[in-house]
């Protein structure tokens, strides 16, 4: 199937809807997701540590909402965007309106916010807004894939997909009938944006000890295929390129790699362990570049380093360039991380 044209998917910019339900942000999920992700700041994990920081609860990992965004998104690329046999994943931003913590009820809406046509591809945008009960939006995602059609994707390929996906999970023909398809948009405006995050003062070093050009301490992280199952659990990803090394080298890869939501969530991490505090990012934005890959005898290491890029005196804020490279390859394009200093 070749790509759709360009005017009816963007015809279908705007299209909205909301999960059935509300999502309970749970202690013991917060928990899962940050081992998950290897992020062991005190404030995902006690309750009193979190306290001394000003949190209610435990505070959820940056990239959590990734989780129950990939669930949300399914609706929108199994009947809206149609046309492709599956999705890539290319760049993530997630703004941090005020930390979520355990104890959240949150309603999340869907919109499809973008459609570009670059060099022969589609890029798509959903953006996920997650609204608590007091009626604010609390956290944005915006997820951009490149629709992949079947020119790119071997019947073999298919096949073998499909034989190992687990039992109600199918990426591959999820977006092919343009049958009733009828547009749905937002019924009103969005919903104010939480200005909670800003009511507190962050555990961050001082604005006044830090200058453009600090290097952060360079880390290495360790993922090994064992990694990469727990965390296809956890998040709900189930892509066996990911776990399956047979299938990754039928799509043309060189080995198994790791989730591109995976090394944003160490990549968080990493920033958050040098800040102090998780809640205090306003946003964070990274562009893949190249995967890592995770072979099943060495795993990988994945080399995180940092560098604050600007800083603002009047709101006390700075950006920090991320940098992820693993086997000598980065695989961040580009990923800045904005922060609230104290």
């Amino acid at each position: 199937m070749t790509a759709p044209e360009a005017s009816a998917m963007e015809a279908r910019v705007g299209h909205y809807y909301q999960m059935d339900g509300t999502y309970l942000v749970g202690r013991e999920k917060v928990r899962e997701y940050a081992r998950a992700v290897q992020d062991y700041h005190p404030a995902h994990w006690d309750v009193a540590a979190a306290a001394e920081m000003g949190y209610p609860e435990l505070v959820a990992p940056l990239t959590f909402t990734s989780t129950p965004g990939m669930s949300c998104n399914r609706e929108m690329f199994e009947s809206v965007v149609v046309g492709y046999d599956t999705y890539m994943q290319t760049e993530e931003v997630f703004e941090q309106h005020r930390p979520i913590v355990a104890g959240d009820e949150l309603t999340i809406d869907v919109e499809l916010t973008s459609v570009r046509r670059i060099a022969g591809r589609d890029l798509i945008t959903v953006t996920n807004t997650f609204t608590d009960t007091a009626g604010e939006v609390v956290h944005t995602l915006h997820t951009t894939v490149v629709g992949v059609t079947a020119e790119d994707i071997g019947p073999d390929v298919k096949s073998a997909v499909h034989r190992a996906m687990m039992h109600d999970v199918n990426i591959l023909d999820i977006g092919q009938s343009n049958a009733n398809y009828a547009k749905t948009t937002r019924p009103g405006p969005a919903a104010p944006l939480s200005t909670g995050g800003l009511t507190r003062t962050p555990a961050t070093p001082s604005f006044d000890e830090v200058k453009v050009g600090d290097a952060l301490p360079v880390h290495h992280t360790r993922l090994s295929r064992g990694d990469l199952v727990n965390y296809a659990g956890v998040a709900g990803d189930a892509n066996p390129i990911h776990w399956d090394e047979d299938i990754a080298k039928l799509a043309g890869l060189p080995d198994v790699i790791a989730h591109g939501m995976l090394t944003m969530g160490l990549g968080a991490g990493f920033a958050s362990t040098w800040t102090g505090d998780p809640g205090a990012v306003t946003r964070f934005a990274v562009r893949l570049s190249a995967p890592a890959i995770v072979s099943a005898k060495e795993g990988a290491d994945i080399e995180f380093s940092g560098k604050i890029k600007s800083l603002d005196p009047e709101t006390r804020t700075g950006v920090i360039l991320i940098g992820a490279k693993s086997a000598d390859k980065k695989i961040f394009g580009l990923a800045t991380l904005g922060v609230r200093f104290r």
